[in-house]
């Protein structure tokens, strides 16, 4: 432990003296850029819209996320450029490489590469205390359950993770906000979130009603283990007012990604704002405990950025291999 937190002082020493530099080569460097996020009301928008004003505010650029259909539809416009940034999970990540993005099928999106680590994306279900459901097991038969913006992680794996758990349902998109209100207003009977917790939707829920948040059994978490890209994850009982004990789950890793294209300095100042001071991010979204140095090994997807790597390499002694970096 002590080795970590020295570690974790020369990342900040060394990483506060590099954005300090005026020195830094700023050739090609755009003078505005995005950030993809995902819709309003879930920690993507409030993580991904924190960061982008932390790294426009350093750097002295115009900057900011955008609302998007969340990881896929990010992994799209980072890989064309109408995004310089964007974030998304391990699992559309690899989808959009082979070819399998819904929003371009076909087309391989090469063009995103990898930044740096964000969190870990828990799945979890949420219903009204007054329904009655308290376990997965308790959803009636037609249930209308909401999975999120149309093309999200939630969206593409939850609706298959609920089939392999046996349940119908009919399925129902919308950003965060919008289906927390429809639950509350009796339209929905469930919503499934895949989002960094505290899911800020949740949160809000918690306030104005009485809800359930409902854990995976033991079994039911074996069966999504064994059918998924996904790891055990417990959410934390402090995590919401709701949980009196932590509730079993699971979850996928994010990565924060960048154009392939945009040049070495710009991309490794970014990650090195964003990297070099984790109690500033702690403060823009709870979630960005995670976003440390060591977890740059979550990452078994994507190419690196060459001055995300460079940046890893010279800050955190990342072991990153040539043919895991762009253009190598």
């Amino acid at each position: 432990m002590k080795n970590v937190a020295l570690t974790a002082v020369a990342v900040a020493l060394t990483s506060t003296v590099a954005v300090a530099d005026g020195h830094v080569d700023r050739t090609g460097w755009p003078e505005s850029f995005t950030v993809g996020t995902a819709s309003q009301g879930g920690t993507y928008f409030a993580y991904g819209s924190g960061w982008a004003n932390l790294v426009a505010e350093e750097l002295g650029l115009s900057g900011g996320g955008e609302v998007t259909g969340g990881p896929m539809q990010n992994m799209a416009l980072v890989h064309t450029g109408d995004a310089q940034f964007g974030m998304t999970t391990m699992g559309p990540a690899a989808e959009s490489l082979a070819g399998t993005n819904p929003i371009a099928p076909g087309l391989q999106m090469t063009g995103a590469c990898a930044m740096f680590p964000m969190y870990q994306t828990p799945f979890s279900v949420t219903a009204l205390a007054s329904s009655g459901i308290t376990s997965i097991a308790d959803i009636p038969a037609g249930a209308k359950i909401g999975f999120g913006p149309a093309g999200s992680t939630s969206d593409t794996y939850f609706p298959r993770m609920m089939e392999t758990l046996g349940v119908d349902f009919e399925r129902r998109n919308g950003g965060w906000t919008d289906l927390g209100s429809q639950l509350q207003d009796g339209l929905l009977d469930v919503i499934a979130f895949a989002a960094g917790v505290p899911v800020p939707a949740v949160s809000q829920l918690e306030v104005q009603t009485d809800v359930n948040i409902i854990e995976f059994t033991e079994a039911e978490q074996a069966a999504i283990l064994e059918a998924f890209p996904v790891s055990e994850f417990n959410i934390a009982a402090s995590t919401y007012t709701t949980l009196e004990a932590d509730a079993r789950s699971v979850s996928m890793w994010n990565f924060a990604i960048a154009n392939c294209d945009l040049p070495e300095s710009f991309v490794e100042t970014v990650v090195d704002v964003v990297m070099s001071d984790n109690p500033r991010m702690v403060n823009v979204h709870s979630a960005a405990r995670s976003t440390v140095p060591e977890n740059y090994d979550k990452n078994r997807v994507l190419m690196w950025h060459p001055g995300a790597a460079k940046w890893f390499k010279e800050n955190a002694g990342a072991n990153i291999p040539d043919d895991m970096i762009h253009g190598m």
